[in-house]
């Protein structure tokens, strides 16, 4: 396996979207696999702003990034506590086009004591993880003339080395670039990709360290320091109102990619500089927004449109990536994000239920199910050091998952 994100925190954080590797799989401290039938222990629970950014952890530092009022806002709140550390704001005006929501979209990326945050109208931000100090900062939409898209611009930053990496679909090659994560200079910038909703991943491949892009075309595979494309693959539905979102997931030195809108799903060998199709389709696992998460060689995700209120829902399936089939499926799930903790699946749903499912092929079996906030979550949650973090558009809650006998 591939590791997906180079970090510089400890293994139990979770300093970008979908954690460490950017593959959704948690590498902290044994969750409890037993889940009281009274509910699971609430540490805490504040409200929040808009938005559908999920939170970030490192250490006892947990950032928010929302909207209040006419402001985009970072808050720093004391992980185990909620207790408010501090916050920086600056005004936005963005409007999403389809009554959504107008929060930002991105979750942030903390790396080595900075907060890199993506607004919905395009401004980048450096800001000092330890007060609060807004270091520097980008208008990406001015700078490139980049377009808001549907939803806003939504790429999650990823901090790789020295540079920060985001698929903004800027014009005249600015489709993909990088800044200088120290004074936010531009170091590189390439592609005519339009931008899609997935970010970007990491990993080192045939011996070599390449960041992975799904864009609104397809798979671009480039050098992280220089931003030379090795190889590109394109993957996308002939419809114009379709969204490539769910991220490359990195197997070893093979990739799959996954849509909807007719699209489906492709598993690639990279190679050299050659993506080459080792088969494609429809039919096995078509992810709209969440990546699906692997192990031991079976994928755990979403297929289907994930649309608000649509009917009907999406299915939760596993899928033996090898031999091409479903292993099992069900309907009992609906709209939701998966995280893989240890051999369990922690499934959070639309609706704010927490279910613990258990990873494994032979069927879908339910060890837990809570309910830790309303309806309207839409954004990744966090897991780190034993506590699980979920939103919605109003609530933030900090869930212990702790084993009683391990505190």
């Amino acid at each position: 396996m591939g590791t997906c994100a180079a970090t510089a925190n400890a293994a139990s954080d979770w300093p970008q979207f979908l954690g460490p590797h950017r593959n959704g799989v948690y590498d902290g401290p044994v969750f409890s696999q037993r889940w009281p039938t009274q509910g699971l222990p609430i540490t805490w629970r504040k409200p929040v702003g808009h938005g559908f950014a999920g939170p970030v952890v490192v250490g006892h530092q947990l950032i928010a990034f929302t909207r209040e009022g006419a402001e985009e806002t970072v808050s720093c709140l004391d992980s185990r506590t909620g207790d408010a550390m501090w916050k920086f704001a600056y005004p936005t005006t963005y409007q999403d086009d389809f009554g959504f929501d107008d929060g930002p979209r991105a979750t942030p990326c903390i790396y080595d004591g900075s907060v890199f945050t993506f607004g919905a109208q395009g401004l980048l931000h450096c800001i000092d993880l330890a007060t609060g100090r807004n270091i520097w900062s980008v208008d990406v939409h001015a700078m490139f003339d980049a377009d808001k898209g549907y939803f806003g611009m939504a790429c999650s930053p990823l901090v790789e080395g020295d540079a920060v990496l985001l698929n903004v679909g800027g014009p005249q090659g600015a489709g993909i670039v990088a800044f200088d994560r120290h004074d936010g200079k531009l170091r590189w910038k390439t592609s005519n990709d339009e931008a899609s909703y997935s970010s970007p991943v990491a990993a080192n491949i045939g011996g070599a360290r390449r960041v992975l892009f799904f864009t609104r075309n397809g798979l671009v595979d480039l050098d992280p320091a220089s931003g030379q494309v090795d190889a590109e693959y394109p993957w996308h539905s002939s419809n114009r109102m379709s969204v490539n979102a769910a991220c490359p997931l990195v197997l070893g030195d093979k990739v799959f990619l996954s849509a909807c809108y007719g699209t489906g799903a492709v598993l690639l060998d990279l190679h050299g500089k050659t993506a080459t199709k080792l088969w494609s389709g429809d039919d096995l696992l078509s992810n709209h927004y969440a990546t699906s998460v692997e192990l031991n060689g079976y994928l755990y995700g979403l297929h289907g449109r994930t649309d608000p209120g649509l009917r009907p829902h999406a299915v939760l399936r596993c899928v033996d990536l090898e031999k091409r089939k479903v292993c099992w499926e069900t309907n009992a799930i609906g709209t939701a994000s998966v995280t893989l903790a240890g051999h369990s699946l922690l499934i959070l749903t639309e609706q704010g239920e927490l279910f613990q499912v258990a990873a494994t092929p032979e069927r879908f079996h339910v060890n837990g199910r809570f309910s830790c906030l309303s309806s309207q979550v839409r954004a990744f949650p966090a897991s780190a050091d034993g506590f699980f973090y979920a939103r919605s558009k109003t609530e933030l809650v900090c869930v212990d998952l702790r084993d009683p006998h391990e505190k």
